[in-house]
């Protein structure tokens, strides 16, 4: 067997090496065949979790960080360029699941040597990495095209594509590492997208070409990782209350106008941010086994339909 051979079973995940089980049989049926453990535990347990965009209190960063606390985790790495809250997160997060290893780290999600860096430091650790939750993000333009500028066509690019970019080749690069621990490679990459990313007028050119760059990203990496076990998707959240929506939430409570946010969508609400944590959870645990690729809408229905009018027919 040539080396390059050798090279490509070593990275092969459990599920193309490993003959599937026989559930056996009920009575004269055969039991259901499973690749997840039992879903009515932790959802991610033991594993070795990295997480941008974690700094913001409102954010989903933060919300997703408890739920894969809450579910098992062995050690989470609060990763942010802006680091005035993730002490108080560390704390927090101690206080809550003492069993679960909490790590703070500054990191420009855009910077390669950072994002390498990270990476480097949980698999010297902890010798695996399961997921990264590549969420940093930003919003920068209130314009029109017109009277956008190319500098922050640039930026918006470089922190919410860019860092999705790193974040795969450099996760991946770690989730192929295997031990006795981690017999066969594998884990999963979750993106941060948009409903912008998937339907027009939902955000500024920048950050709509920057979360539909996030969905391709996302859906080519996933052949290119074909066989490694190793799962790339995208979320898309609507109306979410977060740090970037603050403004938005604060001006529409002061007028009195906050429950029309999220009119246009079939549940006629935004949603809080551990809503879309909580499908992080999900796409990051074994019970996604199965969903690669994928652009996953948490919008409230938004992006299933047309514009329409409320109170008249959709």
């Amino acid at each position: 067997m040539s080396s390059a051979s050798k090279a490509r079973l070593q990275q092969l995940s459990e599920q193309l090496v490993k003959p599937r089980a026989d559930p056996g049989t009920f009575e004269d049926i055969p039991r259901i065949p499973t690749i997840a453990g039992d879903s009515t535990g932790p959802r991610v347990p033991g594993k070795v979790i990295i997480l941008t965009g974690t700094n913001s209190p409102l954010g989903i960063g933060r919300a997703a960080a408890h739920q894969f606390a809450r579910n098992g985790a062995r050690a989470l790495y609060l990763c942010d360029y802006r680091t005035e809250h993730l002490a108080t997160h560390r704390r927090e997060l101690a206080a809550l699941y003492p069993a679960v290893a909490v790590h703070t780290r500054r990191v420009d999600a855009g910077a390669e040597a950072d994002v390498r860096g990270v990476v480097d430091a949980a698999i010297e650790q902890y010798g695996r990495l399961d997921v990264f939750f590549a969420n940093a993000g930003v919003s920068v333009t209130t314009t029109s095209v017109l009277e956008a500028s190319a500098e922050d066509f640039e930026r918006v690019m470089r922190t919410n594509a860019l860092s999705v970019f790193l974040a795969v080749k450099h996760g991946a690069r770690g989730m192929l590492k295997t031990s006795t621990d981690k017999p066969y490679p594998g884990g999963s990459i979750i993106g941060t997208a948009s409903s912008a990313g998937l339907r027009s007028n939902a955000g500024a050119t920048d950050y709509s070409a920057s979360k539909a760059a996030v969905i391709s990203i996302m859906q080519t990496a996933c052949y290119q990782l074909a066989g490694t076990g190793i799962r790339c998707n995208a979320l898309c959240p609507g109306v979410i209350e977060t740090g970037m929506t603050s403004g938005m939430y604060a001006a529409a409570r002061a007028r009195g106008t906050e429950r029309k946010i999220g009119q246009l969508n079939p549940l006629g609400r935004g949603a809080v941010a551990d809503e879309v944590a909580r499908v992080a959870l999900f796409l990051g645990s074994d019970e996604a086994s199965y969903v690669n690729g994928q652009a996953w809408a948490v919008c409230g229905g938004l992006t299933a339909g047309h514009p329409f009018v409320p109170g008249k027919l959709a």
